[in-house]
């Protein structure tokens, strides 16, 4: 199934790790590895994104500050027409899948466990890795979301039109077109990469402070005096 103009992206996670159904161990990629990479929910598709990897150490906190660092590997995809159909890229239709369940316990991280229509019916489980307390929802709530998708029932919210990006805030908005949380500095940097110039720190503090006022960011102040920002998701209250 291609993807069409009326395709939104609706969720992502990334540092998401896939096996098959039934199976305890990952799936290895082709140069013997775990098959690591970003899961996305769109109205139309569930995709699995394995190509054109990144890695980011993450600082996983505890009772006495950071315990322990977790490398994430993580495909980023701020637009669908960039996924490429190579690697172990996949693809499910979301009128095949015939089953979705959502795991979650205290010994077992939440996952994502999907069986779809091919030629016979195929299986995987999507693992999520990073996991805390600030978390809205986790991989297993994609489930429910899934199925009324599937059904029609979802409510999916028109959002706004992003700016221009030929200006701040249109920039900022490519840059959270990944439906990830980031730091005002996180944003200048990647806003400075992305389009290749040279932003005032102060001038994307405003500007992320702008496009919350105006309904186009959720901001999430932090405990640290930080805040993050992040792109409002289609799914309106139901966002993953």
């Amino acid at each position: 199934m291609a993807s069409t103009a009326d395709e939104v992206m609706l969720a992502q996670e990334q540092g998401v790790r896939m096996r098959r159904s039934g199976d305890r161990e990952e799936i290895e990629g082709g140069l013997g590895g775990e098959l690591e990479g970003t899961l996305v929910l769109t109205n139309q598709r569930l995709i699995f994104v394995c190509t054109n990897e990144q890695q980011n150490n993450v600082k996983l906190p505890g009772p006495r500050g950071v315990t322990g660092v977790m490398r994430l590997v993580y495909s980023d995809i701020e637009d669908l027409t960039s996924i490429p159909r190579t690697g172990g890229n996949v693809f499910i239709p979301l009128s095949s899948i015939t089953s979705v369940k959502g795991h979650s316990g205290r010994l077992e991280r939440p996952s994502l466990e999907v069986k779809w229509q091919e030629a016979s019916e195929v299986g995987r489980v999507f693992v999520e890795r990073l996991t805390g307390s600030s978390r809205r929802r986790n991989l297993n709530d994609w489930a429910t979301v899934i199925e009324k998708l599937k059904v029609g029932k979802q409510q999916v919210v028109q959002l706004r039109p992003a700016p221009s990006e030929d200006t701040i805030d249109g920039k900022i908005m490519r840059v959270l077109a990944d439906l990830q949380r980031k730091g005002a500095f996180e944003i200048e940097e990647e806003a400075e990469a992305q389009f290749e110039t040279k932003l005032d720190p102060d001038d994307v503090q405003a500007a992320c402070e702008r496009l919350s006022a105006n309904g186009l960011l959720e901001r999430f102040p932090d405990k640290s005096g930080d805040v993050y920002y992040q792109k409002r998701s289609p799914l309106g209250v139901d966002a993953l």
